[in-house]
């Protein structure tokens, strides 16, 4: 076993590998680069290198660099972790030549499966089920048109060495293809190093499903269980899970099946991912395979008891596989939640900056319920403009999959983060929205149920209830505090009016609270009593305690003269008045936000890569203005209605801020 490992990558799965490394008792060396100089992945390993600047092509991407970390180091072993060089072909063949060791399959695999175009005739050849499209390369967007129009549309443009999202679009026109193309070239271009594309044909109303595979150095293949990870938001994945609620025992062995015939006969040897996308009517067609450790591999550990990390370890240090296809059982239900540093009210477009405030929920196993959360940042790091935007993978593990839901959803609303925008808020709504819940999925999930973007929900009903009796509570519990102050004049302490008055977003709950020992009762006009009970002090994120015996969390931010709640994805600024001040607070004027309807704003800090248009230019409704580029993704910005330019106040290479004026309209 290899006594030093180098983890070439950063972020949460960085320290998730340190993790496995030190469980295992082996040492671990981390790179960085200048904006990670104080991250957390630094900070955990035993040692840590410098190797160049902010910018991944002139770090992470370097491959003489980390061979060079290795040799100053002694690591006898790199794992690449996912993205960066984990699939580049070159970068296991370096490090072979230097005599260290790749955590990874063999560099034959990677090319046969990690080129996108390859790896689907490997799959034909195989007979494994492909999906209908053209494989060679595509040269010009008049080819790509001609190839769209010839599948039939939707067709959807990837890249061929592409992941995670990159270098990927759906199109439904010529048009579209067209300028879906020379996206998705850019994209792959900057994001991998190559811009090779291919098309093939979009399935409708599509699932996304994947096997996990475990092969050695021996021959020996096993598949160990699925994933569905169908809802996604711009081809990224948002919420996975395992097992898929779609599959029956049937479909999923043959899945399985063709799985491990795909890995066999590109003899792989380590932990990889086969991807299928499925019909609603069970039927599945190879999509690709990752010849890497996956980002939503929690979810596979948690329901077979298997460590990936470490199995991947030990296959590169030439040991056998420790499970038979037989001995992998499942166990119970999984969900993970992808916590993206973006903003869902602006179409979750990439957030930045620093996180005043970053607590998790606790992690362990309680009641038969386990909470994970994989991360790679802490309170007061830097979310930063050159990497992806995940801040952490929130995991939940119960008997069912109504109950990992559950726990999911208590989970998201007891993790609190401040100083940036993030989607915490829109993955506590999915929690409760009742089509996820039911299991019935599709990639076009989010794209269907939040046609119009996401909007901060209005609590109602029993979270209504909830959250205005919170809102007294904390109002309580601040007034009773205050009424302790040393120092007041004897006699001069006024008496409280239990009477009170809570609005939320603009709705009356009437109230009155009594303190009973350690609970607070709420009792609503409508005649219902909940006892409030908690030990939340002021200044907490969270508040976590029970209402009506129910065990709940609410995040908590505090305004002038009111907070900020935030519940089971509800969201609401709660005042609590007394029946006087209440009367006159409905008076108050309310302020108006200013006119921005004749500017396009920047909506996430980011770098212009192109001005489409100049001063004094007629647009249309739909067309593009100009392309802003944020944490490695190229985002359209268009023109919401006709119009007319009449001034510009952006150039191309601009680093602009959220906000900035890029044009104004006449």
């Amino acid at each position: 076993m290899f006594e030093k490992i180098l983890i070439a990558n950063r972020g949460e799965i960085a320290c998730r590998v340190i993790k496995t490394a030190r469980k295992m008792g082996i040492r671990t060396v981390s790179v960085f680069s200048d904006a990670d100089r104080d991250a957390l992945h630094v900070a955990m390993a035993d040692e840590a290198v410098h190797i160049g600047p902010a910018a991944a092509a002139e770090s992470y991407l370097v491959i003489d660099k980390i061979v060079e970390a290795c040799r100053k180091t002694g690591a006898q072993a790199v794992h690449p972790g996912y993205g960066f060089l984990s699939e580049r072909e070159a970068f296991p063949q370096a490090l072979a030549a230097a005599g260290i060791v790749f955590i990874g399959p063999n560099p034959r695999a990677i090319a046969a499966m990690g080129d996108k175009i390859e790896s689907k005739k490997a799959a034909a050849a195989a007979k494994v089920s492909t999906v209908p499209g053209f494989l060679g390369v595509i040269e010009s967007p008049e080819h790509a048109v001609a190839i769209a129009d010839e599948i039939g549309y939707p067709v959807m443009i990837k890249a061929s060495a592409g992941g995670g999202g990159k270098g990927m679009r759906i199109a439904h026109s010529s048009g579209e293809v067209a300028e879906g193309f020379a996206r998705a070239k850019s994209e792959a271009a900057s994001s991998f190093g190559d811009d090779r594309v291919f098309v093939e044909k979009f399935i409708t109303d599509p699932r996304h499903i994947e096997i996990q595979v475990l092969g050695d150095k021996h021959g020996n293949v096993i598949w160990v269980s699925e994933r569905e990870c169908s809802i996604q938001r711009r081809n990224q994945k948002v919420i996975e899970e395992a097992p898929s609620p779609l599959l029956d025992e049937e479909t999923r062995a043959r899945m399985g099946a063709q799985a491990v015939a795909l890995a066999k006969a590109v003899a792989y040897d380590s932990a990889g991912t086969v991807e299928f996308v499925a019909g609603q009517d069970k039927s599945f067609y190879f999509l690709e395979m990752n010849t890497r450790l996956q980002v939503e591999h929690p979810v596979t550990e948690l329901i077979t008891g298997i460590d990936l990390v470490e199995e991947m370890i030990r296959v590169a240090a030439g040991e056998r596989l420790r499970h038979a296809q037989e001995d992998v059982k499942l166990n119970g239900w999984s969900v993970e939640s992808r916590i993206y540093a973006e903003d869902p009210t602006r179409n979750f477009l990439p957030s930045t900056g620093r996180l005043t405030i970053y607590r998790p929920p606790a992690e362990g196993v309680q009641g038969g319920v386990t909470v994970r959360n994989d991360t790679g940042v802490e309170e007061g790091g830097e979310i930063s403009i050159y990497y992806d935007p995940m801040i952490a993978k929130l995991v939940t593990h119960a008997p069912t999959r109504e109950a990992a839901i559950d726990a999911q959803a208590r989970a998201l609303d007891a993790f609190a983060i401040e100083g940036i925008r993030h989607n915490i808020p829109f993955l506590a709504a999915l929690m409760a929205h009742p089509r996820w819940r039911e299991g019935r999925l599709s990639t076009a999930f989010i794209a269907e149920e939040f046609p119009d973007g996401f909007k901060p929900i209005a609590p109602e009903g029993v979270i209504a209830t909830r959250m205005a009796a919170v809102a007294a509570a904390i109002d309580h519990l601040k007034a009773t505090r205050a009424q302790k102050i040393s120092g007041r004049m004897t006699g001069h302490v006024r008496p409280r009016d239990p009477e009170r008055v809570v609005v939320l977003e603009g709705v009356e709950h009437r109230v009155s609270v009594e303190a009973r020992g350690d609970l607070v009762m709420v009792a609503f006009e409508t005649g219902e009593r909940l006892p409030v009970a908690s030990d939340w002090r002021p200044g907490d994120p969270v508040w976590e305690g029970t209402v009506a015996d129910v065990a709940i969390a609410v995040q908590v931010r505090a305004l002038t003269n009111a907070v900020l709640l935030q519940h089971a994805g509800a969201t609401a600024i709660a005042r609590v008045y007394s029946p006087r001040e209440a009367q006159a607070a409905a008076l108050m004027p309310e302020k108006v936000a200013a006119d921005t309807s004749k500017q396009l704003l920047c909506p996430m800090p980011g770098l212009v890569k192109a001005l489409l248009v100049a001063q004094g230019q007629e647009v249309k409704a739909g067309e593009p203005l100009a392309i802003v580029e944020a944490m490695k993704m190229e985002n359209v910005l268009r023109a919401e209605r006709d119009g007319t330019i009449s001034a510009v106040h952006a150039k191309e290479g601009d680093s602009l801020a959220v906000d900035a004026v890029i044009l104004e309209f006449a």
